[in-house]
Protein backbone atom coordinates (compact mmCIF):
# COMPACT_ATOMS: atom_id res chain seq x y z
CA UNK A 1 0.00 0.00 0.00
CA UNK A 2 3.07 2.57 0.33
CA UNK A 3 2.93 3.64 -3.01
CA UNK A 4 -0.62 4.36 -3.18
CA UNK A 5 -2.41 7.37 -2.21
CA UNK A 6 -4.37 7.54 0.53
CA UNK A 7 -7.55 8.41 -1.37
CA UNK A 8 -6.62 5.11 -3.71
CA UNK A 9 -6.40 2.96 -0.15
CA UNK A 10 -9.29 4.39 1.54
CA UNK A 11 -11.23 3.53 -1.97
CA UNK A 12 -9.71 -0.05 -1.60
CA UNK A 13 -10.35 -0.85 1.96
CA UNK A 14 -14.40 0.65 2.31
CA UNK A 15 -17.46 -0.79 1.21
CA UNK A 16 -17.47 -1.59 -2.54
CA UNK A 17 -17.98 1.09 -5.13
CA UNK A 18 -18.41 1.61 -8.72
CA UNK A 19 -17.27 4.99 -10.20
CA UNK A 20 -14.24 3.71 -12.65
CA UNK A 21 -16.68 0.38 -13.32
CA UNK A 22 -19.55 3.09 -14.86
CA UNK A 23 -16.77 4.49 -16.51
CA UNK A 24 -15.55 1.48 -18.42
CA UNK A 25 -18.83 0.14 -18.98
CA UNK A 26 -19.88 3.55 -20.94
CA UNK A 27 -17.27 3.73 -22.89
CA UNK A 28 -17.79 0.14 -24.25
CA UNK A 29 -20.96 0.58 -24.92
CA UNK A 30 -20.79 3.84 -26.80
CA UNK A 31 -18.32 1.74 -28.99
CA UNK A 32 -20.83 -1.42 -29.46
CA UNK A 33 -23.52 1.70 -29.95
CA UNK A 34 -20.81 3.27 -32.14
CA UNK A 35 -20.02 -0.04 -34.30
CA UNK A 36 -23.73 -1.21 -34.62
CA UNK A 37 -25.11 1.78 -35.68
CA UNK A 38 -22.39 2.12 -38.50
CA UNK A 39 -23.39 -0.80 -39.73
CA UNK A 40 -26.94 1.04 -39.99
CA UNK A 41 -25.22 3.75 -42.09
CA UNK A 42 -23.41 1.15 -44.75
CA UNK A 43 -26.09 -1.15 -44.90
CA UNK A 44 -29.94 -0.18 -43.76
CA UNK A 45 -30.91 1.46 -46.83
CA UNK A 46 -30.30 -1.55 -49.27
CA UNK A 47 -31.56 -4.14 -46.71
CA UNK A 48 -34.66 -2.33 -45.43
CA UNK A 49 -35.16 0.92 -47.64
CA UNK A 50 -37.65 2.24 -50.04
CA UNK A 51 -35.90 0.26 -52.80
CA UNK A 52 -34.26 -2.29 -50.03
CA UNK A 53 -34.35 -5.82 -50.81
CA UNK A 54 -37.14 -6.32 -47.60
CA UNK A 55 -38.48 -3.01 -47.74
CA UNK A 56 -39.26 -1.18 -44.72
CA UNK A 57 -42.99 -0.17 -45.68
CA UNK A 58 -44.16 -3.07 -46.93
CA UNK A 59 -43.06 -4.62 -43.24
CA UNK A 60 -45.24 -2.18 -41.57
CA UNK A 61 -48.22 -2.53 -43.46
CA UNK A 62 -48.39 -5.95 -43.21
CA UNK A 63 -47.12 -6.00 -39.47
CA UNK A 64 -50.79 -3.39 -39.43
CA UNK A 65 -52.62 -5.50 -41.35
CA UNK A 66 -51.58 -8.68 -39.11
CA UNK A 67 -52.33 -6.80 -35.58
CA UNK A 68 -55.59 -4.64 -37.10
CA UNK A 69 -54.46 -1.32 -36.99
CA UNK A 70 -51.11 0.95 -37.16
CA UNK A 71 -51.70 1.93 -33.33
CA UNK A 72 -51.63 -1.93 -32.70
CA UNK A 73 -48.42 -2.77 -34.92
CA UNK A 74 -46.73 0.18 -32.82
CA UNK A 75 -47.34 -0.83 -29.51
CA UNK A 76 -45.93 -4.47 -30.74
CA UNK A 77 -43.21 -3.36 -32.27
CA UNK A 78 -42.42 0.11 -31.02
CA UNK A 79 -40.15 2.17 -33.21
CA UNK A 80 -39.89 5.93 -34.81
CA UNK A 81 -39.80 4.70 -38.36
CA UNK A 82 -43.86 4.04 -37.77
CA UNK A 83 -43.90 8.17 -38.61
CA UNK A 84 -41.05 8.44 -40.99
CA UNK A 85 -39.42 5.57 -42.81
CA UNK A 86 -37.74 7.02 -45.93
CA UNK A 87 -33.97 6.50 -46.81
CA UNK A 88 -33.20 9.78 -45.75
CA UNK A 89 -35.02 9.04 -42.14
CA UNK A 90 -32.70 5.78 -41.76
CA UNK A 91 -30.24 7.46 -42.35
CA UNK A 92 -30.68 10.50 -40.32
CA UNK A 93 -31.28 8.11 -37.40
CA UNK A 94 -28.72 6.07 -37.83
CA UNK A 95 -25.86 9.18 -38.61
CA UNK A 96 -27.86 10.65 -34.63
CA UNK A 97 -26.87 7.11 -33.11
CA UNK A 98 -23.39 7.32 -34.31
CA UNK A 99 -22.65 10.75 -33.30
CA UNK A 100 -23.70 10.05 -29.73
CA UNK A 101 -22.27 6.71 -29.36
CA UNK A 102 -19.01 8.68 -29.69
CA UNK A 103 -20.11 11.06 -27.23
CA UNK A 104 -20.75 8.42 -24.98
CA UNK A 105 -17.56 6.54 -25.71
CA UNK A 106 -15.39 9.69 -25.68
CA UNK A 107 -16.63 9.35 -21.82
CA UNK A 108 -19.87 11.82 -21.59
CA UNK A 109 -23.20 10.16 -21.07
CA UNK A 110 -26.29 10.64 -18.79
CA UNK A 111 -29.87 9.23 -18.76
CA UNK A 112 -31.21 11.15 -21.69
CA UNK A 113 -28.63 10.82 -24.30
CA UNK A 114 -28.44 7.27 -23.42
CA UNK A 115 -32.58 6.58 -23.62
CA UNK A 116 -32.27 8.14 -26.81
CA UNK A 117 -29.70 5.99 -28.01
CA UNK A 118 -32.13 3.11 -26.91
CA UNK A 119 -35.16 3.89 -28.47
CA UNK A 120 -33.03 4.57 -31.65
CA UNK A 121 -31.60 1.44 -31.90
CA UNK A 122 -34.98 -0.20 -30.92
CA UNK A 123 -36.38 1.31 -33.36
CA UNK A 124 -33.74 -0.23 -36.05
CA UNK A 125 -34.17 -3.56 -34.49
CA UNK A 126 -38.49 -3.58 -34.56
CA UNK A 127 -38.03 -2.71 -38.27
CA UNK A 128 -35.24 -4.83 -39.62
CA UNK A 129 -37.07 -8.01 -40.25
CA UNK A 130 -34.36 -11.25 -40.15
CA UNK A 131 -31.34 -8.95 -41.13
CA UNK A 132 -32.09 -7.68 -37.39
CA UNK A 133 -33.15 -11.29 -35.85
CA UNK A 134 -29.81 -11.63 -34.08
CA UNK A 135 -28.91 -12.33 -30.42
CA UNK A 136 -27.00 -9.50 -30.20
CA UNK A 137 -29.97 -7.15 -31.34
CA UNK A 138 -31.99 -7.73 -28.23
CA UNK A 139 -29.01 -7.82 -26.15
CA UNK A 140 -28.14 -4.64 -26.48
CA UNK A 141 -31.60 -2.93 -26.38
CA UNK A 142 -31.03 -4.93 -22.88
CA UNK A 143 -28.30 -4.00 -21.94
CA UNK A 144 -28.49 -0.24 -23.31
CA UNK A 145 -31.51 0.05 -21.18
CA UNK A 146 -30.26 -0.95 -17.96
CA UNK A 147 -27.60 1.94 -18.62
CA UNK A 148 -29.85 4.49 -18.83
CA UNK A 149 -29.93 4.14 -15.18
CA UNK A 150 -26.16 4.18 -14.59
CA UNK A 151 -26.26 7.80 -14.73
CA UNK A 152 -27.37 10.90 -13.67
CA UNK A 153 -30.67 12.74 -15.58
CA UNK A 154 -28.50 15.10 -16.94
CA UNK A 155 -25.01 15.11 -15.44
CA UNK A 156 -22.65 14.29 -18.39
CA UNK A 157 -19.43 14.41 -16.74
CA UNK A 158 -17.00 10.91 -16.79
CA UNK A 159 -17.50 11.51 -12.54
CA UNK A 160 -20.59 13.61 -11.94
CA UNK A 161 -21.73 13.93 -8.43
CA UNK A 162 -24.06 11.06 -8.39
CA UNK A 163 -22.70 7.22 -7.34
CA UNK A 164 -23.63 4.68 -9.41
CA UNK A 165 -26.84 2.93 -8.20
CA UNK A 166 -25.46 -0.40 -6.97
CA UNK A 167 -28.80 -2.45 -7.72
CA UNK A 168 -28.80 -1.24 -11.24
CA UNK A 169 -24.88 -2.72 -10.92
CA UNK A 170 -26.46 -6.24 -9.41
CA UNK A 171 -29.11 -6.27 -12.47
CA UNK A 172 -26.01 -6.17 -14.82
CA UNK A 173 -24.84 -9.28 -13.13
CA UNK A 174 -28.21 -10.71 -13.50
CA UNK A 175 -28.12 -9.81 -17.12
CA UNK A 176 -24.79 -11.30 -17.43
CA UNK A 177 -25.73 -14.77 -15.53
CA UNK A 178 -28.65 -15.02 -17.74
CA UNK A 179 -26.54 -14.82 -20.96
CA UNK A 180 -23.76 -17.41 -20.04
CA UNK A 181 -26.08 -19.55 -18.29
CA UNK A 182 -28.39 -19.14 -21.19
CA UNK A 183 -25.89 -19.88 -23.80
CA UNK A 184 -24.41 -23.25 -21.74
CA UNK A 185 -28.31 -24.71 -20.96
CA UNK A 186 -29.07 -24.87 -24.68
CA UNK A 187 -25.73 -26.84 -25.57
CA UNK A 188 -25.90 -29.33 -23.01
CA UNK A 189 -29.74 -30.05 -23.76
CA UNK A 190 -28.37 -29.71 -27.99
CA UNK A 191 -26.52 -31.47 -29.98
CA UNK A 192 -23.88 -34.51 -28.74
CA UNK A 193 -21.02 -32.73 -29.51
CA UNK A 194 -20.96 -30.41 -26.69
CA UNK A 195 -21.79 -33.28 -24.26
CA UNK A 196 -19.08 -35.53 -26.08
CA UNK A 197 -16.66 -32.34 -25.95
CA UNK A 198 -16.32 -32.56 -29.95
CA UNK A 199 -17.82 -29.43 -30.58
CA UNK A 200 -14.60 -27.53 -31.50
CA UNK A 201 -13.66 -30.49 -34.08
CA UNK A 202 -15.94 -28.81 -36.08
CA UNK A 203 -17.06 -25.52 -34.77
CA UNK A 204 -14.36 -23.12 -36.25
CA UNK A 205 -14.31 -24.17 -39.75
CA UNK A 206 -18.36 -23.67 -40.00
CA UNK A 207 -19.01 -21.17 -38.08
CA UNK A 208 -21.16 -18.29 -39.98
CA UNK A 209 -17.95 -15.97 -40.79
CA UNK A 210 -14.35 -17.87 -39.81
CA UNK A 211 -12.03 -15.21 -39.04
CA UNK A 212 -7.99 -15.13 -39.70
CA UNK A 213 -6.97 -17.46 -36.77
CA UNK A 214 -10.10 -19.50 -37.35
CA UNK A 215 -7.62 -22.46 -39.41
CA UNK A 216 -4.90 -22.15 -36.76
CA UNK A 217 -7.76 -23.01 -34.15
CA UNK A 218 -9.55 -26.02 -36.57
CA UNK A 219 -6.53 -27.51 -36.85
CA UNK A 220 -5.39 -27.56 -32.64
CA UNK A 221 -4.80 -31.22 -31.73
CA UNK A 222 -8.32 -33.15 -30.99
CA UNK A 223 -7.32 -32.88 -26.81
CA UNK A 224 -7.27 -28.93 -26.78
CA UNK A 225 -9.92 -28.56 -28.69
CA UNK A 226 -11.89 -30.52 -26.44
CA UNK A 227 -10.34 -28.95 -23.42
CA UNK A 228 -11.67 -25.78 -25.40
CA UNK A 229 -15.53 -27.19 -25.15
CA UNK A 230 -14.74 -27.54 -21.45
CA UNK A 231 -13.42 -24.34 -20.74
CA UNK A 232 -16.62 -23.04 -22.47
CA UNK A 233 -18.61 -25.02 -19.96
CA UNK A 234 -16.47 -23.83 -16.82
CA UNK A 235 -17.29 -20.26 -18.70
CA UNK A 236 -21.11 -21.03 -19.17
CA UNK A 237 -22.10 -23.54 -16.87
CA UNK A 238 -19.92 -22.66 -13.68
CA UNK A 239 -18.32 -19.26 -13.12
CA UNK A 240 -22.28 -17.25 -13.68
CA UNK A 241 -23.08 -18.91 -10.54
CA UNK A 242 -20.53 -17.04 -8.71
CA UNK A 243 -21.14 -13.41 -10.26
CA UNK A 244 -23.30 -12.83 -6.94
CA UNK A 245 -21.01 -13.99 -4.63
CA UNK A 246 -18.43 -12.11 -2.49
CA UNK A 247 -15.71 -10.09 -4.23
CA UNK A 248 -13.05 -12.76 -4.78
CA UNK A 249 -15.12 -15.21 -6.22
CA UNK A 250 -16.90 -12.36 -8.55
CA UNK A 251 -13.97 -11.32 -9.70
CA UNK A 252 -12.99 -15.08 -10.81
CA UNK A 253 -16.20 -15.49 -12.42
CA UNK A 254 -15.43 -11.99 -14.31
CA UNK A 255 -11.97 -13.23 -15.45
CA UNK A 256 -13.16 -16.31 -16.54
CA UNK A 257 -15.94 -14.89 -18.40
CA UNK A 258 -13.95 -12.09 -19.94
CA UNK A 259 -10.79 -14.29 -21.08
CA UNK A 260 -13.32 -16.54 -22.59
CA UNK A 261 -15.25 -14.12 -24.80
CA UNK A 262 -11.82 -13.04 -25.77
CA UNK A 263 -11.06 -16.06 -27.14
CA UNK A 264 -14.20 -16.24 -29.34
CA UNK A 265 -12.80 -12.53 -30.48
CA UNK A 266 -9.65 -14.05 -31.80
CA UNK A 267 -11.49 -17.70 -33.19
CA UNK A 268 -13.91 -15.65 -34.93
CA UNK A 269 -16.33 -13.16 -36.16
CA UNK A 270 -18.81 -13.08 -34.16
CA UNK A 271 -19.90 -9.44 -34.96
CA UNK A 272 -20.29 -7.05 -31.62
CA UNK A 273 -21.45 -10.01 -29.81
CA UNK A 274 -18.20 -10.81 -27.27
CA UNK A 275 -17.95 -7.42 -27.09
CA UNK A 276 -21.38 -6.78 -25.75
CA UNK A 277 -21.36 -9.54 -23.29
CA UNK A 278 -18.23 -8.28 -21.59
CA UNK A 279 -20.32 -4.89 -20.86
CA UNK A 280 -22.63 -6.38 -18.09
CA UNK A 281 -19.38 -8.95 -16.85
CA UNK A 282 -17.57 -6.04 -15.71
CA UNK A 283 -20.10 -5.06 -12.96
CA UNK A 284 -17.93 -8.20 -11.20
CA UNK A 285 -15.43 -5.12 -10.70
CA UNK A 286 -15.61 -2.79 -7.77
CA UNK A 287 -13.28 0.10 -7.29
CA UNK A 288 -11.06 -1.93 -5.39
CA UNK A 289 -9.76 -4.44 -8.29
CA UNK A 290 -9.98 -0.98 -10.77
CA UNK A 291 -7.72 0.75 -8.45
CA UNK A 292 -5.12 -1.41 -8.94
CA UNK A 293 -4.71 -1.94 -12.61
CA UNK A 294 -5.74 1.39 -13.64
CA UNK A 295 -3.25 4.52 -14.18
CA UNK A 296 -3.05 5.67 -10.49
CA UNK A 297 -4.46 9.29 -11.52
CA UNK A 298 -7.54 7.80 -12.77
CA UNK A 299 -7.88 5.86 -9.62
CA UNK A 300 -7.89 9.29 -7.76
CA UNK A 301 -10.20 11.20 -10.28
CA UNK A 302 -12.51 8.51 -8.77
CA UNK A 303 -11.84 8.50 -5.03
CA UNK A 304 -12.67 11.90 -5.34
CA UNK A 305 -15.37 11.45 -6.93
CA UNK A 306 -16.65 9.19 -4.06
CA UNK A 307 -15.66 11.52 -1.92
CA UNK A 308 -17.82 14.51 -3.45
CA UNK A 309 -20.95 12.12 -4.28
CA UNK A 310 -24.33 13.48 -3.13
CA UNK A 311 -26.90 10.89 -2.17
CA UNK A 312 -29.89 10.87 -5.08
CA UNK A 313 -33.06 9.94 -3.70
CA UNK A 314 -35.00 9.97 -7.01
CA UNK A 315 -31.68 7.80 -8.51
CA UNK A 316 -32.28 5.28 -6.10
CA UNK A 317 -36.05 4.65 -5.78
CA UNK A 318 -35.54 4.74 -9.92
CA UNK A 319 -33.08 1.58 -9.18
CA UNK A 320 -35.81 -0.23 -6.77
CA UNK A 321 -38.16 0.82 -9.62
CA UNK A 322 -36.54 -1.08 -12.36
CA UNK A 323 -35.06 -3.79 -10.15
CA UNK A 324 -39.10 -4.62 -9.61
CA UNK A 325 -39.93 -4.51 -13.53
CA UNK A 326 -36.94 -6.80 -14.37
CA UNK A 327 -37.22 -9.28 -11.73
CA UNK A 328 -41.15 -9.17 -12.80
CA UNK A 329 -40.53 -9.76 -16.70
CA UNK A 330 -37.28 -12.45 -15.54
CA UNK A 331 -39.90 -15.18 -14.60
CA UNK A 332 -40.80 -15.87 -18.08
CA UNK A 333 -36.87 -16.20 -18.92
CA UNK A 334 -36.18 -17.97 -16.15
CA UNK A 335 -38.96 -20.82 -16.87
CA UNK A 336 -37.23 -20.70 -19.74
CA UNK A 337 -33.96 -21.47 -18.90
CA UNK A 338 -35.68 -23.90 -16.46
CA UNK A 339 -37.78 -25.95 -19.16
CA UNK A 340 -36.34 -28.81 -21.57
CA UNK A 341 -37.58 -26.80 -24.52
CA UNK A 342 -35.72 -23.65 -24.00
CA UNK A 343 -35.41 -21.65 -26.68
CA UNK A 344 -33.02 -19.04 -27.72
CA UNK A 345 -33.08 -15.74 -28.18
CA UNK A 346 -36.67 -14.65 -27.32
CA UNK A 347 -37.77 -11.36 -25.92
CA UNK A 348 -41.06 -11.80 -23.43
CA UNK A 349 -42.20 -8.16 -24.01
CA UNK A 350 -42.06 -5.39 -26.58
CA UNK A 351 -39.35 -3.27 -25.48
CA UNK A 352 -37.01 -6.18 -25.17
CA UNK A 353 -36.46 -5.32 -21.59
CA UNK A 354 -35.55 -8.83 -19.77
CA UNK A 355 -34.97 -11.59 -22.43
CA UNK A 356 -33.77 -15.05 -23.14
CA UNK A 357 -30.18 -16.16 -24.59
CA UNK A 358 -28.32 -18.65 -26.20
CA UNK A 359 -25.90 -19.64 -28.99
CA UNK A 360 -24.46 -22.74 -31.07
CA UNK A 361 -27.21 -25.57 -29.93
CA UNK A 362 -26.54 -26.86 -33.06
CA UNK A 363 -22.98 -27.33 -34.41
CA UNK A 364 -22.91 -27.75 -38.23
CA UNK A 365 -20.28 -30.83 -39.50
CA UNK A 366 -20.11 -29.66 -43.03
CA UNK A 367 -19.73 -25.92 -44.57
CA UNK A 368 -22.00 -24.98 -47.02
CA UNK A 369 -21.71 -21.77 -49.76
CA UNK A 370 -24.09 -20.07 -51.37
CA UNK A 371 -22.54 -18.55 -54.73
CA UNK A 372 -24.37 -15.84 -56.91
CA UNK A 373 -22.79 -16.34 -60.49
CA UNK A 374 -23.34 -14.29 -64.11
CA UNK A 375 -22.85 -14.92 -67.10
CA UNK A 376 -23.12 -12.86 -70.36
CA UNK A 377 -24.07 -15.62 -72.29
CA UNK A 378 -27.11 -16.48 -74.33
CA UNK A 379 -27.39 -20.23 -73.49
CA UNK A 380 -26.74 -20.15 -69.49
CA UNK A 381 -25.78 -24.04 -68.83
CA UNK A 382 -22.66 -25.09 -67.28
CA UNK A 383 -20.41 -24.70 -70.40
CA UNK A 384 -21.28 -20.62 -70.39
CA UNK A 385 -18.35 -18.82 -68.91
CA UNK A 386 -20.09 -17.82 -65.35
CA UNK A 387 -17.86 -15.42 -63.15
CA UNK A 388 -18.56 -15.15 -59.10
CA UNK A 389 -20.24 -12.26 -57.20
CA UNK A 390 -17.58 -12.21 -54.40
CA UNK A 391 -18.66 -11.73 -50.88
CA UNK A 392 -17.27 -9.78 -48.31
CA UNK A 393 -16.76 -12.04 -45.46
CA UNK A 394 -17.75 -15.33 -46.80
CA UNK A 395 -15.39 -17.35 -48.56
CA UNK A 396 -15.10 -17.66 -52.44
CA UNK A 397 -11.65 -17.39 -53.89
CA UNK A 398 -9.84 -20.52 -51.97
CA UNK A 399 -6.43 -18.90 -51.75
CA UNK A 400 -7.63 -15.85 -49.90
CA UNK A 401 -7.29 -15.73 -45.69
CA UNK A 402 -10.73 -15.32 -43.88
CA UNK A 403 -10.80 -11.44 -43.21
CA UNK A 404 -11.18 -9.98 -39.83
CA UNK A 405 -14.91 -8.11 -39.77
CA UNK A 406 -15.92 -8.06 -36.39
CA UNK A 407 -16.98 -5.79 -34.24
CA UNK A 408 -18.71 -4.83 -37.89
CA UNK A 409 -21.22 -7.23 -39.32
CA UNK A 410 -21.63 -7.86 -42.84
CA UNK A 411 -25.53 -8.89 -42.39
CA UNK A 412 -25.89 -10.50 -45.93
CA UNK A 413 -23.21 -12.64 -45.68
CA UNK A 414 -24.26 -13.56 -42.34
CA UNK A 415 -27.93 -14.35 -44.05
CA UNK A 416 -26.52 -16.24 -47.08
CA UNK A 417 -24.38 -18.47 -44.19
CA UNK A 418 -28.00 -19.12 -42.94
CA UNK A 419 -29.61 -19.80 -46.77
CA UNK A 420 -27.01 -22.13 -47.30
CA UNK A 421 -28.78 -24.87 -44.61
CA UNK A 422 -32.55 -23.66 -45.20
CA UNK A 423 -35.65 -24.26 -48.01
CA UNK A 424 -36.36 -21.63 -50.69
CA UNK A 425 -39.74 -20.86 -48.97
CA UNK A 426 -37.44 -19.34 -46.39
CA UNK A 427 -35.88 -16.95 -48.17
CA UNK A 428 -37.87 -15.90 -50.93
CA UNK A 429 -35.34 -12.07 -50.87
CA UNK A 430 -32.82 -14.27 -52.76
CA UNK A 431 -34.81 -13.85 -55.80
CA UNK A 432 -35.43 -9.91 -55.05
CA UNK A 433 -31.57 -10.02 -54.75
CA UNK A 434 -30.99 -11.81 -58.37
CA UNK A 435 -33.71 -9.47 -59.37
CA UNK A 436 -31.34 -6.34 -58.45
CA UNK A 437 -28.09 -8.13 -59.31
CA UNK A 438 -29.88 -8.08 -63.24
CA UNK A 439 -30.31 -4.73 -63.11
CA UNK A 440 -26.55 -3.74 -61.45
CA UNK A 441 -28.58 -2.12 -58.56
CA UNK A 442 -25.46 -0.01 -56.45
CA UNK A 443 -27.01 -0.66 -53.59
CA UNK A 444 -27.40 -4.41 -53.96
CA UNK A 445 -23.83 -4.10 -55.34
CA UNK A 446 -22.92 -2.37 -52.12
CA UNK A 447 -23.31 -5.84 -50.16
CA UNK A 448 -20.85 -7.58 -52.22
CA UNK A 449 -17.04 -7.03 -52.22
CA UNK A 450 -16.93 -6.07 -56.38
CA UNK A 451 -18.87 -5.97 -59.42
CA UNK A 452 -18.23 -8.53 -61.80
CA UNK A 453 -20.09 -7.24 -64.20
CA UNK A 454 -19.58 -3.29 -64.59
CA UNK A 455 -20.18 -2.27 -67.61
CA UNK A 456 -23.06 -4.16 -68.53
CA UNK A 457 -25.33 -6.45 -66.10
CA UNK A 458 -25.69 -9.75 -66.87
CA UNK A 459 -28.24 -11.97 -68.92
CA UNK A 460 -28.36 -14.29 -66.51
CA UNK A 461 -27.67 -15.01 -62.53
CA UNK A 462 -27.80 -18.14 -60.78
CA UNK A 463 -26.95 -19.55 -57.81
CA UNK A 464 -24.64 -22.84 -57.31
CA UNK A 465 -24.39 -24.04 -53.33
CA UNK A 466 -20.34 -25.25 -52.87
CA UNK A 467 -19.23 -27.26 -49.65
CA UNK A 468 -15.83 -25.75 -48.29
CA UNK A 469 -13.41 -27.32 -45.71
CA UNK A 470 -9.94 -25.45 -44.39
CA UNK A 471 -7.02 -26.50 -46.50
CA UNK A 472 -3.91 -27.64 -44.14
CA UNK A 473 -1.53 -25.02 -43.47
CA UNK A 474 1.74 -25.20 -45.17
CA UNK A 475 -0.13 -27.31 -48.73
CA UNK A 476 2.15 -26.44 -51.96
CA UNK A 477 -0.94 -24.46 -53.41
CA UNK A 478 -0.87 -22.01 -50.27
CA UNK A 479 -4.53 -22.78 -49.93
CA UNK A 480 -6.64 -21.87 -47.38
CA UNK A 481 -9.62 -23.61 -48.71
CA UNK A 482 -10.78 -26.38 -50.60
CA UNK A 483 -14.04 -26.51 -52.08
CA UNK A 484 -16.32 -28.85 -53.73
CA UNK A 485 -19.87 -28.05 -56.14
CA UNK A 486 -22.69 -29.22 -54.98
CA UNK A 487 -24.74 -28.38 -57.85
CA UNK A 488 -27.25 -26.05 -58.51
CA UNK A 489 -28.97 -24.14 -55.65
CA UNK A 490 -32.83 -23.37 -55.65
CA UNK A 491 -32.15 -20.40 -57.73
CA UNK A 492 -31.68 -21.73 -61.65
CA UNK A 493 -30.27 -19.68 -64.07
CA UNK A 494 -32.55 -16.55 -64.38
CA UNK A 495 -33.42 -13.68 -66.56
CA UNK A 496 -35.10 -10.42 -66.05
CA UNK A 497 -37.69 -11.81 -68.38
CA UNK A 498 -37.55 -15.13 -66.53
CA UNK A 499 -41.77 -15.63 -65.51
CA UNK A 500 -40.88 -17.53 -62.47
CA UNK A 501 -38.82 -14.42 -61.24
CA UNK A 502 -41.40 -11.77 -62.15
CA UNK A 503 -44.02 -13.93 -60.24
CA UNK A 504 -42.19 -14.03 -57.17
CA UNK A 505 -41.73 -10.27 -56.94
CA UNK A 506 -45.45 -9.46 -57.62
CA UNK A 507 -46.71 -12.09 -54.79
CA UNK A 508 -44.24 -10.41 -52.56
CA UNK A 509 -44.95 -7.35 -53.18
CA UNK A 510 -41.53 -6.57 -54.41
CA UNK A 511 -43.01 -5.31 -58.05
CA UNK A 512 -45.93 -3.90 -59.05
Amino acid sequence: MKNRSPDVAGMEEARPTYWLTRFFMLRLLGGVYAMAFLVAIRQAVPLIGESGLLPVELYLQRVSDVFGSTGAGFRRLPSVFWFFHSDAALQAAAWAGFLLSCVVLAGFANALLLAVLWLLYMSFVHVGQEWYGYIWEIQLLETGFLAIFLCPLLDMRPFPKRAPPVLIIVLFRWLAFRIMLGSGLIKLRGEDVWRSSTALYYHFETQPLPGPLSRFFHFLPPLVLKAGVWLNHLAELVAPWFVFWPRLARYAAGVVIILFQVALIFSGNLSFLNWLTIIPVLACFDDRWWSKRVPRRLAQIAAAAERRAVPSAPMQLTSWVVAAMVALLSIQPVANLLSSRQVMNASFDPLDLVNTYGAFGSVGRERFNVIFEGTMDEHPGDSARWIAYPYKGLPLATDRRPPQVAPYQLRLDWQMWFAAMSTPDEYPWTLHLVWKLLHNDPGALGLFAGNPFPGKPPRYIRAVLYRYSFAKPGNPQGLWWRRTRIGTYWIPPLSVNDPRLIGTLKREGWMP
